[in-house]
């Protein structure tokens, strides 16, 4: 499950950055990878939807979110736990 969850995010990411898959590295920022705001809002909505999940982000305040966007490992991190969370919940 854990690699499913990596792939589709890095999938879902490298869509919004205009990039091959094997592009997107996962030590890379969003900024690195060339994705603006809308791009990262679009990201999230995207995962919401791909693994029907609620993101705990909020676009006006990124830095106040408890969504590490930091990287995309980090991306792919948070996004496993709350896909865990709701398995478990």
């Amino acid at each position: 499950m854990t690699e499913n969850v990596r792939d589709k995010v890095v999938e879902i990411i490298a869509e919004q950055a205009v990039l091959e898959v094997e592009d997107v590295k996962m030590d890379a920022s969003l900024e690195d990878l060339g994705i603006d705001s809308l791009g990262l809002v679009e990201s999230i909505f995207a995962i919401e939807e791909a693994f029907d999940i609620q993101v705990p982000f909020n676009a006006n305040e990124p830095e106040q979110s408890d969504f590490d966007i930091s990287s995309v490992a980090a991306i792919v991190g948070a996004v496993e736990g709350l896909v865990a969370e709701q398995k478990g919940g």
